[in-house]
């Protein structure tokens, strides 16, 4: 019994290029996360969610997402954002995966904005003047810092004080 595995070898490599060519894949996350996902009208599941499929170049997924207390969103994403190399040498061989030369983002992050009038909101706008004014008594510090009117240990000390409140 005679084996020739020289000549299937091309054939195996071409179709499983071929193959694994065809489908690509994308995460699609939210900020905050355990936002419901619907894709194309249809609900999916919940962010972070991954998504599979093997659309042709071009085609595009509408995406809605939807979090209580959030603003809903939609967007879309579309089968033309990156080159798909295992595609394109297999297209070599058979033209056909030429259809599918280019795959999605590896990731895709949306952020969802609060609801006007709700605690999240009103706690994202604490959060941010808390960072605003920390950042102005940092430059404030160090403008005293450079101007030698304190000395790098003393600035150190109060830089401290101020990050760790």
């Amino acid at each position: 019994m005679k084996r020739k595995p020289l000549k299937t070898l091309p054939l195996v490599l071409a179709t499983s290029i071929l193959l694994a060519s065809c489908s690509s894949t994308t995460m699609i996350t939210s900020s905050p996360s355990g936002a419901k996902v619907f894709l194309n009208g249809e609900a999916v599941g919940t962010t972070p969610y991954k998504y599979s499929d093997t659309k042709i170049v071009g085609a595009t997924t509408n995406v809605k997402l939807e979090k209580e207390g959030y603003e809903t969103l939609n967007t879309s994403f579309s089968r033309s954002e990156k080159a798909d190399v295992g595609a394109i040498i297999a297209g070599c061989f058979v033209l056909v995966p030429f259809l599918w030369t280019m795959k999605y983002n590896p990731q895709h992050n949306y952020e969802l904005p609060p609801l006007a009038g709700t605690k999240v909101e009103e706690a994202k706008k604490n959060s941010d003047s808390a960072i605003k004014s920390k950042s102005e008594e940092l430059r404030s510090l160090k403008q005293l810092l450079d101007d030698k009117v304190i000395t790098t240990e003393e600035y150190e000390k109060e830089k401290k004080k101020i990050l760790d409140n």
